[in-house]
């Protein structure tokens, strides 16, 4: 399989489809997104889900068994990725692998090119005493990396699609088709985080950016920590949700800047559907707010020769 960054994959599926409005493309993307196909975007995406999907389940589920060699640790270790909080070994105790089999079936669909490591930025835990011990439950915690998937139409896949084989086989497409619109919005949080990260990262395109994603340890989760060479620290957090975003998000953030000891330069928001004028009025140069049309930037440089070939069905 070719990998393509997520901004590559992102502009084709643009230029093949022609999106009217950027949250649409979002949504879209983060169902289709690597599919390779084209997609009728005045359609509602349960409709396209049934067309383009449902209706091709023999195929794609061919395609799906090539690529994972019919092996079901490599599928329910996909299942587990896709649905649960994309830790490794929480994934494996989900897949009801071990770290053999598990680390085995990760490094498989890692070279395969289905999924790449996210890897801890988390430090170690220490005794502030060296002749003292950690706390056991300090001492039990293992740091543990994540997992993102290469192509957006993969991970849905296995989110949505894999655990109803049998009835999608006898056409039964009820609880598919329910379990999305229950879900979708969380679902498409994580495609938007990634994509969000990418803006920041494309308005800083002129710093040095030594380390960039997201943050996790024990304690505090953040959706994106990106720091520059010359020392400066960009938080942001990502709420795609059908409601505009207030200033209790910034104070939550700023909560989580303080537990990890951090002085941002910036605090970076994202919002599906906007923000507050109140959280509107704090706008500058310590607090920017992105909404979905402002991802309009990824694409406004980018030429229709940028497609890239389809990879998940030939």
């Amino acid at each position: 399989m070719i990998r393509f960054k997520l901004i590559d994959q992102f502009r084709s599926f643009y230029f093949r489809n022609y999106p009217d409005d950027m949250e649409l493309l979002i949504e879209y993307f983060s169902v289709f997104g690597g599919l390779g196909w084209e997609v009728d975007v005045s359609k509602p995406v349960e409709v396209l889900i049934k067309e383009l999907i449902l209706e091709n389940f023999e195929l794609i589920h061919e395609k799906m068994e090539q690529l994972t060699l019919g092996e079901k640790n490599n599928q329910r270790l996909l299942r587990a990725l896709a649905v649960g909080d994309r830790r490794i070994f929480s994934a494996f105790n989900r897949a009801g692998l071990n770290n053999s089999n598990g680390g085995s079936a990760l490094n498989f669909l890692q070279e395969k090119g289905l999924i790449q490591i996210e890897y801890s930025r988390e430090e170690p835990a220490k005794s502030l005493n060296p002749n003292s011990k950690l706390k056991k439950e300090i001492a039990r915690h293992r740091i543990s990396h994540k997992v993102l998937f290469t192509q957006p139409f993969v991970r849905f896949w296995f989110y949505f699609i894999a655990k109803y084989t049998k009835e999608i086989e006898a056409k039964n497409y009820t609880n598919v088709i329910k379990n999305f619109q229950e879900r979708r919005n969380s679902y498409t949080s994580l495609v938007f985080e990634e994509l969000s990260e990418v803006l920041l990262n494309y308005h800083l395109r002129d710093a040095y950016i030594i380390s960039s994603g997201s943050y996790w340890d024990a304690n505090v989760e953040i959706d994106i920590l990106t720091i520059t060479h010359d020392e400066r620290v960009y938080v942001g957090e990502c709420k795609w949700t059908n409601h505009k975003i207030n200033k209790s998000e910034l104070t939550k953030i700023l909560d989580k800047c303080a537990r990890l000891d951090i002085k941002p330069t910036q605090i970076a928001l994202f919002s599906k559907r906007g923000f507050s004028k109140e959280l509107l009025s704090k706008q500058g140069k310590d607090l920017a707010l992105y909404s979905s049309e402002d991802f309009k930037a990824l694409i406004k440089k980018s030429t229709k020769y940028e497609l890239v070939e389809d990879f998940i069905v030939n």
